[in-house]
C-alpha cells in the first residue's frame, strides 16, 4: 500500500471516529478512485474540485432566497443594517483568508493533515461544524503571518 492510500485509510478511520461523514466520504471516494485505476481523475479533481464544491455550497445557501423564504425586504435590511454591514465586512475578510489558505495549501499540501486533525478536534470537543479545510487553512495562514511578524 502506498503512502497516499495509507493516509486515506487513516483519514477514513479518523472521519469515522469523529463521526464526520464528509471526511469519511471523501477518503472513501479517493480510495475507490485509486483502487479502480481511475486515479487519472485526480488532476481534474485537484484543479476543479474546489469550484465544484463551492457550487454546491452556494446552491444550498441560495435555496431560501430562491424559494422566497427570504424576502427582498429582508435582503435589503440585511445589507443596510449594522449586522448586515458587519456580515459584508466578515465576508470580505473570510474570502481574503480563504485565498491565503488556498495559497498555503498549494505551497505546503501536507498541511491538510493538520487542518483535518484540527477539524476533528473541533468536532469532537467544541461541537464544531466542518465546512472544509479552506477556511481552516486561511486561519492557519493568518496565524503563520502573525508569527512571522515576531521573527
Amino acid at each position: 500500500m502506498h503512502t497516499g492510500e495509507t493516509t486515506m485509510v487513516i483519514l477514513l478511520l479518523i472521519g469515522l471516529a469523529a463521526k464526520s461523514s464528509l471526511i469519511s466520504t471523501c477518503a472513501c471516494i479517493l480510495l475507490v478512485l485509486q483502487f479502480s485505476k481511475l486515479d487519472f481523475l485526480f488532476p481534474y479533481l485537484e484543479t476543479h474540485g474546489l469550484e465544484l464544491g463551492l457550487v454546491f455550497l452556494l446552491l444550498s445557501i441560495l435555496v431560501p432566497i430562491a424559494t422566497d423564504r427570504v424576502t427582498t425586504r429582508e435582503l435589503l435590511y440585511n445589507v443596510t443594517s449594522l449586522p448586515g454591514l458587519l456580515a459584508i465586512i466578515a465576508g470580505a475578510l473570510a474570502t481574503h483568508l480563504n485565498n491565503e489558505g488556498l495559497k498555503l495549501m498549494q505551497i505546503d499540501p501536507g498541511i491538510i493533515f493538520g487542518l483535518i486533525a484540527g477539524s476533528v478536534i473541533g468536532i469532537l470537543f467544541f461541537n464544531g461544524q466542518p465546512v472544509g479545510p479552506l477556511m481552516a487553512a486561511g486561519v492557519a495562514a493568518l496565524f503563520i503571518e502573525v508569527l512571522n511578524w515576531f521573527r
